[in-house]
């Protein structure tokens, strides 16, 4: 499933939770581990010398390196294969192009937690990568909270939300294939868009067929959880998708939610403005998403 693992850090504080469960997975999977740690590309004026930039670029540089080498450790008491590296650049471009000159298949990353309202709060580089990543992203909750070990990372209940994309079946293969690691719950969500569609005055021939329509996109993904062995149960719902998403995630104890980003409301774009970055933004739940 997975057999190369990213996971970008920047040093600070509030990581644990991150780290813990990159390395949970990783080990469930058999997965090795790059970490990565950029340092930004930091502006001066042209008449710094090189020994000036050195000076200004050392002690991040330095921050960067004692982070991974913690991260190591901890990974090779769990025999997870790790890989150090420190580079400078923009970090979503450095993030970005590591990731596909490595062949990276999945990439683990920090975010605030939950922040209600359309508050700045994701993150430009976080949500850079999820919106232009080729990989599936996992968008940790980063807090100052106490992280739980390892070994207690579990997923008891994975969401799927799809609209019926090529983007959503991507995603929901890839949610099906972690809950199928963690022998998870899979609830399954569709919102008919009041905001698309105005359902006010709409005949009922007309919300019957857009229930109909959610109703068979939840089954596809239902059936293909099922023919796996899972629990699956489904649901179709009306309103603003971000909202209805975030609200079911958190009614049914979602412990990671699932996405594409190229669908309907994808994140391609108007990053800040989609369904996708609305629910990162909203939800305290890690998220998985697949463009």
């Amino acid at each position: 499933m997975y057999s190369t693992i990213l996971l970008p850090v920047n040093g600070s504080g509030g990581s644990d939770e991150l780290v813990n469960r990159t390395l949970n997975f990783a080990q469930r999977v058999g997965a090795s581990v790059h970490v990565l740690h950029v340092v930004a590309a930091q502006p001066g004026p042209d008449t710094l010398s090189s020994d000036q930039h050195e000076q200004l670029h050392q002690p991040l540089e330095q921050r960067g390196r004692d982070a991974i080498a913690r991260i190591h450790d901890h990974a090779t008491a769990l025999d997870i294969e790790t890989t150090r590296v420190v580079r400078e650049g923009v970090p979503h471009q450095v993030i970005l192009d590591y990731a596909a000159e490595h062949g990276v298949e999945l990439i683990v990353m920090g975010r605030h937690g939950r922040t209600g309202v359309e508050q700045v709060g994701l993150g430009s580089t976080t949500e850079r990568v999820v919106a232009l990543a080729d990989a599936p992203v996992v968008a940790v909750p980063v807090t100052d909270e106490a992280a739980a070990d390892v070994d207690e990372v579990d997923y008891d209940r994975v969401v799927i939300a799809t609209d019926g994309s090529d983007a959503a079946e991507r995603a929901a293969e890839r949610g099906l294939e972690i809950a199928e690691t963690y022998d998870a719950d899979v609830s399954v969500s569709y919102v008919i868009d009041t905001a698309t569609y105005d359902l006010k005055d709409a005949p009922r021939s007309i919300i019957g067929l857009l229930r109909e329509g959610g109703q068979n996109a939840v089954e596809v993904v239902a059936t293909d959880g099922r023919d796996r062995g899972l629990s699956v149960n489904t649901d179709v719902r009306r309103g603003i998708p971000h909202e209805e998403i975030t609200t079911y995630a958190d009614g049914v104890g979602g412990d990671l939610v699932v996405l594409g980003t190229r669908g309907v409301g994808g994140a391609t774009g108007d990053l800040l403005g989609s369904t996708t970055a609305r629910v990162l933004r909203r939800t305290a739940s890690p998220i998985l998403t697949v463009g």
